[in-house]
């Protein structure tokens, strides 16, 4: 049975019931993953675990005490929640210690010290650690070095090069795996998502991302996805064609930036799926198993494609990636990545 509703992860779970059953859960964790494994919830439903006024047996929740029902309510005065607004490149220094007028009298910092005001035990979460800036990371410094006894701080980032060295230091690393296409399949027949060849689809095509399969299970987004590997494998690349069908994926979405930008994101890791697609076949002979995918691969490489070339368009989509987590101007991103495309000598000139 899946722990709080959570599949997938079941090492990383016995890990933090040993821990607790020892009395030893760290102070400062920083959980690390791809984007859509499942991190933040596990951090969330930990969370309201370890506040449970009655937990049970196996680090479960009892979901009845005034404790899990605030949790589960978002409403938890013991559980603290910091997140990148969308509009910034990273978290603002005030969410750590408070608007200048404040300095130490608001904020994670602040409100960490406090007396835990249901249970015995304060959590904090950090969402977004890749976006935490130098001067927040020394912010936290001494928190996380000494972390009230009472509290535990969960960071969130995808990996570790992304996160500061002092920050690095500091905590317990907990890595989450790519879910596997059972359990994808699984939460989405869960959750009533597409019939079941859908799922299938969607499960194997989702590189162990829940939050890629439920964008997949999405009839127009499945149908982008096939059109955008065809127009990877024409060559030469066509920059315009291209960055007309990406923009108008992203532009059925709405009109907020919110939530055309996951959108993008997932027009470039598909590319990074084919151009590495396209790099492994050229070095090994092995084909993707997905069948869309190989076959776009394949007739790419068949119309002059080399590894050289999947390489440096692979380098301009990572590049791309990084900007979209910068906040930068997505149709000016969109002409810049595809002219790259294009012209695979020039780099990506947006920041």
């Amino acid at each position: 049975m899946a722990w709080e509703g959570i599949e997938g992860h079941d090492e990383i779970v016995a890990g933090f019931v040993r821990a607790a059953a020892r009395g030893r859960v760290a102070g400062a964790y920083l959980f690390l993953g791809d984007e859509g494994v499942g991190k933040s919830t596990f951090a969330l439903r930990l969370a309201r675990v370890l506040t449970c006024e009655a937990p049970g047996e196996g680090l479960t929740a009892c979901g009845r005490c005034s404790s899990c029902i605030q949790a589960m309510a978002g409403s938890h005065p013991d559980i603290d929640v910091v997140a990148k607004p969308e509009e910034r490149a990273t978290i603002p220094l005030e969410a750590f210690i408070g608007t200048p007028e404040h300095r130490m009298r608001e904020g994670l910092c602040w409100r960490i010290l406090l007396r835990p005001a249901v249970g015995q035990r304060k959590v904090a979460i950090i969402l977004d650690a890749d976006a935490i800036s130098e001067e927040g990371a020394n912010c936290l410094l001494k928190t996380l070095e000494e972390p009230p006894d009472a509290a535990v701080l969960i960071l969130v980032g995808t990996a570790l090069e992304r996160q500061l060295p002092t920050i690095r230091s500091r905590c317990k690393v907990v890595r989450f795996r790519p879910l596997s296409p059972e359990v994808i399949a699984r939460v989405l027949d869960a959750e009533g998502l597409g019939d079941p060849a859908t799922r299938s689809h969607a499960a194997a095509a989702a590189a162990g991302s829940l939050a890629r399969a439920r964008l997949l299970v999405d009839a127009e987004v499945a149908a982008f996805r096939r059109s955008l590997f065809s127009l990877l494998a024409k060559r030469p690349c066509r920059g315009v064609e291209l960055g007309s069908e990406v923009t108008a994926m992203m532009e059925a979405a709405g009109k907020e930036a919110a939530r055309r930008r996951p959108r993008f994101k997932l027009a470039l890791e598909l590319a990074i799926d084919f151009y590495r697609a396209g790099l492994r076949f050229a070095a090994t002979g092995l084909e993707a198993d997905d069948p869309t995918l190989a076959s776009s691969v394949a007739s790419w490489l068949r119309t002059g494609g080399t590894w050289e070339q999947a390489n440096v368009h692979l380098q301009h989509t990572l590049e791309a990636l990084e900007a979209v987590d910068r906040n930068a101007h997505l149709g000016m991103l969109i002409d810049a990545w595809t002219a790259c495309l294009e012209q695979p000598r020039f780099g990506l000139t947006t920041t």
